[in-house]
């Protein structure tokens, strides 16, 4: 008689090559019995598996050509301030435009000239939201001061100031009048200054001829010529040597047919264009849109368009979100300047060179990104193909 170990393999020694099998009326009695089922989705895969592949060791080649656009012309470069030697009273002078490419296209060339941040200065005390006014609490009675301030504290590259006070709803200033502040101004600080009319169309004219008379030598920006009130505007900027800027709202069409007219007056190094900087959330794409379109279209040879772009970026205060107490929307401290830092940001990728702003956390930033977006242009564009050893700065 066979012992138990013989038993324990008999069975799988007679059935195991049969791929079914039934057994009927037996009776197994067992102490222990183990069943193992072999998982089909496993034997199908040895099946059909076949040989394994090698592992790659190294990437594909892949070559990489940068996307260069044909541009055929530049855009205008502008200087604004005159040094002594140039006829001037200004420490230095600032240049915009220049560019032959698209907006930090760095595959294609770098911007010609650094953008140009110039800070906003009111001739009179005017109504602020609190996170800006306590900035400037000081000085809003002294438009000297204040440029002081800006300059120095703030780092502002010039100085906008504005003769709001000229304006007959406010304090109808007269031109002589208006004309001694810029004086003030042009001796408290050695940047150059650009000057902005009150947006009356009575008085603009008349109050910018004058500022192009007193600035005499000094290379200004007249803020600004308008469809409206323009000619005067340009006979007084060509009689003294002075810049322009051609102020439209958001229309294309409109700005071509203003820098048509000027073109009557001004030669193509006195001007520069504004198409109108409306705050984030409040069509700022439009902005935008319109910079970028006007940017291409003069390297593209559009001689009505090939002009450096100016924004008033303070606009972005405009959006009450800017300033609104609602704690929902964070700290106004922060929310602020954020708002005024993006609105600028964007504008910046537009293509904008000349910026006039406000806060002084806003300024700050720009000026940051602007330095780092510069420092950008040191990596060669032939060396962005080899991506996969390109080493991370810190702090990036």
């Amino acid at each position: 008689m066979k012992n138990d170990k013989e038993r324990t393999t008999s069975l799988d020694d007679m059935f195991g090559d049969f791929a079914e099998l039934v057994l009927e009326n037996v009776t197994i009695e067992l102490d222990e019995l183990k069943i193992a089922l072999r998982p089909m989705v496993q034997q199908m895969a040895k099946a059909i598996a076949g040989p394994a592949l090698d592992i790659p060791k190294s990437l594909i080649p892949a070559s990489f050509k940068a996307p260069l656009g044909q541009y055929t012309q530049s855009i205008q470069e502008i200087t604004l301030g005159a040094t002594k030697g140039q006829g001037g009273s200004r420490g230095n002078t600032i240049t915009i435009g220049g560019h032959t490419a698209p907006a930090w296209d760095l595959f294609q060339a770098p911007p010609k000239h650094r953008p140009i941040i110039a800070a906003d200065v009111f001739d009179m005390p005017i109504s602020l939201a609190k996170v800006v006014k306590t900035h400037y609490k000081e000085v809003l009675d002294d438009p000297a001061e204040w440029a002081k301030l800006v300059v120095n504290k703030f780092g502002a590259d010039a100085v906008t100031l504005h003769l709001i006070s000229t304006d007959r709803s406010l304090g109808d200033t007269s031109p002589n009048d208006a004309a001694k502040v810029i004086e003030d101004v042009l001796q408290a600080v050695k940047v150059p200054v650009l000057i902005g009319s009150a947006g009356d169309p009575a008085k603009d004219g008349p109050v910018l001829a004058k500022a192009a008379e007193v600035c005499e030598g000094e290379r200004t920006l007249l803020c600004s010529a308008t469809v409206d009130v323009y000619e005067e505007v340009a006979i007084a900027a060509k009689k003294h040597d002075q810049v322009v800027l051609s102020w439209t709202s958001i229309d294309i069409n409109q700005q071509k047919e203003l820098n048509r007219r000027l073109f009557e007056w001004l030669t193509p190094e006195q001007i520069v264009i504004d198409p109108t900087t409306a705050a984030l959330g409040y069509g700022l794409e439009y902005a935008f849109t319109i910079m970028q379109r006007m940017r291409l279209a003069g390297l593209l040879g559009d001689a009505e368009l090939r002009f450096p772009i100016s924004s008033g970026t303070t606009n972005a205060w405009a959006a009450r979100e800017a300033w609104l107490n609602n704690p929902e929307l964070g700290p106004r401290e922060l929310r602020g300047p954020i708002w005024e830092s993006v609105t600028a940001l964007a504008l910046l990728l537009a293509g904008n060179d000349l910026f006039m702003m406000m806060h002084p956390a806003a300024i700050k930033t720009l000026h940051d990104l602007v330095d780092w977006m510069s420092e950008r242009q040191k990596v060669k564009p032939e060396d962005y193909p080899d991506w996969t050893s390109l080493a991370i700065p810190e702090g990036t």
